[in-house]
């Protein structure tokens, strides 16, 4: 049955040694580097320069009202 299955289906054309097997282990490479940089860009919390300038403009602005 397995046997059947197998040769119905043409398993081959996913190995790793034909085209689209390569395109498959290529696009998994980019998509486990994407989840990886977004998971230390998150744990890093670094600012964006945007936010530091909106941050540093609220905290003059408090300090000139408060004296």
């Amino acid at each position: 049955m397995i046997l059947f299955l197998s040769t119905a289906l043409d398993l081959k054309i996913f190995s790793p040694n034909e085209p689209l097997g390569i395109l498959i282990l290529f696009l998994g490479l980019i998509f486990t580097g994407m989840i990886f940089y977004i998971i230390y860009a998150v744990s890093t919390n670094k600012e964006s320069l945007e936010d530091k300038k909106i941050r540093t403009k609220k905290e003059f602005l408090q300090k000139e009202r408060i004296g």
